[in-house]
């Protein structure tokens, strides 16, 4: 069975222990990880100090967004095994697969494209002064990805992070961790300076925390629980480094009687199903007007139980959910719903042919929640859509910011101005008028308020996050 190491300062580096790889589509390893700690999480930040020291930090914007467009050139070369690798590795659907292999790719374009436009400002200032702004690098900073997207949210992190000039220690999720090795080696290939990019994979509670107290990393990248943003906050407060933290939602989705359905249902459909429900964003709460519920309740249960679950080689409308603990999670869920005597309306179907080893749920709707009912206020992390009635406009808009999250809302309706009043209103970092998720979007700012944590990735404004601005007066008389 294949051990994958490290990649610490441009070559592989083992550890003493591993960790064993499991297909969740049947239970199976499919190879082992290195076990780093704070031994391999030292080697790699000083791996990045030096490639700062070398040249890495002084090179020409314009030559960092060069390497960034071939490494986006090289992970379209392989899209096709990468995707075969996180559809294994991840229990994901092929064509959502090659989906996340792409947005890596965009996400480097994008940022080679964007590393020589960040520009400063002059500012007006007294006589015989001229002031000015420059944006600079942290230095070496700490990216923690999740393991329901990792190649796309490796690309989204460390594409920003490079192109601004950073050198990055990337600790991928223990689930997840085999595309992100891939991807450093396509990075070296692309002509990254070795240390640039390091990849120290192992669990949280060892290679995670010892990469968050290092006195050398300089700024913090996090995704992931509410619970483990706040350690990492705490970390990072203890040296006064600044972070960004993306922490999950309780996404609603808002549905009027005069909403086309059939956009609407589609859309609500996928963005609660796609990657079996494990996505930050996920629109988990639909919340309808009164007028309109019993319609909408009935035309959504009819889509559930169209959906068909499966290995992620089928390519079917979902697959299973990454390891035994989230499934059990899930499906406690799904538990409590029937002991609290909520109506399960409908759910999707796991193929008959699917491995009884695999982590599959069955998309559910479950209808009538209470407001303030767990399953509408705590995020599940799984295929299941819970319907809430609500009175009128304003009882809509009091049910969607009534939960300690504020990532993603959606709202449905031809009523524009009521949209727009809802849109200024609610608690959320994305807003989303008929429509859902736009494709992915990495031209658009990405983040949360409230619980679901702070700080923009995606777009333009992500290269903020990874840049300290200084500020230069220089006197030199009228």
């Amino acid at each position: 069975m294949m051990t994958h190491m490290h990649r610490i300062g441009g070559r592989p580096v083992a550890s003493d222990d591993v960790i064993t790889v499991v297909n969740p589509s049947d239970g199976l390893a499919l190879g082992r990880i290195a076990r780093g700690g704070a031994r391999e999480v030292d080697q790699a930040v000083h791996a990045a100090q030096s490639a700062m020291q070398d040249g890495w930090g002084d090179m020409e914007a314009v030559d960092r967004g060069r390497i960034l467009a071939r490494l986006a050139e090289l992970i379209r070369r392989d899209a096709e095994s990468l995707a075969a690798t996180e559809s294994l590795d991840v229990g994901k659907p092929m064509s959502l697969a090659r989906g996340d292999v792409a947005a890596c790719a965009r996400y480097f374009e994008y940022y080679a494209g964007a590393a020589d436009k960040l520009h400063g400002e002059t500012i007006p200032y007294r006589s015989g002064h001229t002031v000015l702004t420059v944006y600079e690098p942290h230095g070496v900073v700490g990216v923690i990805v999740p393991w329901n997207y990792p190649l796309q949210m490796t690309g989204r992190a460390v594409a920003p992070a490079l192109a601004m000039g950073n050198a990055v220690v990337l600790k991928p999720a223990e689930d997840t961790s085999l595309t992100a090795l891939a991807l450093a080696d396509l990075a070296r290939e692309a002509g990254l300076p070795d240390g640039a990019l390091n990849v120290v994979t192992g669990y949280g509670t060892e290679a995670g925390d010892a990469l968050i107290h290092h006195s050398g990393i300089m700024h913090i990248s996090f995704t992931g629980s509410p619970e483990v943003g706040r350690l990492v906050q705490q970390a990072a407060s203890e040296r006064t480094i600044p972070v960004t933290l993306e922490l999950g939602g309780k996404s609603p989705q808002i549905v009027f009687d005069d909403a086309d359905m059939e956009l609407a249902g589609n859309t609500i459909l996928k963005a609660i199903v796609q990657n079996a429900g494990q996505t930050c964003s996920a629109g988990s709460r639909m919340i309808v007007e009164d007028a309109a519920y019993d319609r909408v309740v009935s035309d959504m249960a009819r889509r559930f139980a169209a959906v068909r679950v499966g290995p992620g080689d089928q390519d079917l409308d979902s697959g299973p959910v990454v390891n035994a603990r989230q499934m059990e999670r899930v499906k406690g869920y799904i538990d409590l719903a029937r002991r609290d005597g909520l109506p399960v309306l409908a759910q999707g179907q796991i193929v008959a042919n699917a491995s009884d080893g695999g982590y599959f749920v069955p998309p559910t709707l479950i209808g009538e929640v209470p407001p303030d009912h767990p399953l509408a206020q705590q995020e599940i992390f799984g295929p299941v859509l819970v319907a809430i009635r609500a009175k009128d406009e304003a009882d809509a808009l009091r049910i969607a910011n009534a939960t300690d999250y504020g990532l993603a809302a959606g709202i449905w309706t031809s009523d524009l101005g009521r949209a727009l009043r809802i849109a200024r209103s609610i608690d959320s970092g994305q807003v989303f008028i008929n429509n859902y998720g736009a494709g992915g979007g990495i031209e658009l700012p990405f983040g949360g308020v409230k619980a679901s944590g702070f700080g923009r990735e995606k777009g333009f404004a992500a290269l903020y996050g990874f840049a300290t601005l200084k500020t230069i007066t220089i006197q030199h008389g009228a």
